[in-house]
């Protein structure tokens, strides 16, 4: 009886230890493996020009202001959609109170409204700019990589990096002495394309000066974008 039981514990015991050896193999370490990185890079047009434009205005009656501020903005909208291939968004409104000098009475209230220009014509939106300096002011002139621009040379650089990572595989893989590679894990990361680039509306002041339209004169340059192949191969020795 006692010899039947250790013999049942010893096949048990044998069982046991087969059934772990899938789990024993999964868990392998794997030797010859080597982490690699591999970063291309290229120049892009900034081909999306953006203007934003605004108007400041203020009066003790909060109604009338309110009312000067929509007039001036529907005058600038009507005219700005008819020029073709730009697109029209509306920015932020605020009004906020004037306190006299003692910061307790309510003197007036001043009023804030922007608008906000996008396209890929500049000639076309530099006119229109010029146009509007005559009612409204200038925020900012900003140059971007438009969408389209992007996901294509996005996808561009993604090619190269991954020819990029596996010319440095395979350069590893030959100084190791090895008669092949397989790729472990690979990511792909794009550097995120850069915030529109602002230039300075040196225009301004002299759209001030001058009741006749002012045309600015624009240079968009380019951004430096990249994309980086981040991974790792098991080298297969010979």
């Amino acid at each position: 009886m006692h010899t039947f039981r250790r013999s049942a514990a010893l096949l048990a015991l044998t069982v046991g230890s087969i059934a772990s050896l899938p789990a024993l193999a999964a868990d392998e370490l794997h030797y010859n493996q080597i982490s690699l990185r591999a970063e291309v890079s290229t120049e892009v047009a900034r081909d999306l020009m953006i203007v934003t434009l605004y108007t400041e205005e203020q009066n003790t009656d909060p109604a009338k202001l309110a009312a000067d501020v929509s007039t001036t903005m529907n005058k600038a909208l009507a005219q700005a959609k008819q020029v073709k291939d730009i697109t029209l968004r509306q920015g932020s409104r605020n009004s906020y109170p004037i306190y006299d000098t003692k910061g307790q009475k309510i003197t007036g209230w001043r009023e804030r409204a922007e608008l906000r220009l996008e396209s890929a014509d500049f000639a076309a939106l530099s006119k229109l700019t010029g146009e509007l300096l005559g009612d409204l002011k200038m925020g900012g002139m900003d140059f971007a990589i438009a969408d389209p621009t992007r996901k294509s040379s996005e996808d561009a650089l993604l090619k190269e990096a991954v020819t990029a990572f596996k010319a440095r595989a395979q350069l590893a893989t030959d100084a190791l002495g090895g008669k092949g590679y397989k790729i472990v894990n690979l990511n792909l990361n794009s550097n995120g394309y850069p915030q529109p680039y602002l230039r300075a509306p040196m225009m301004m002041k002299a759209a001030a000066m001058d009741s006749a339209p002012v045309t600015p004169e624009v240079e968009a340059g380019t951004s430096q974008v990249s994309m980086t192949a981040d991974g790792s191969i098991e080298v297969l020795m010979q």
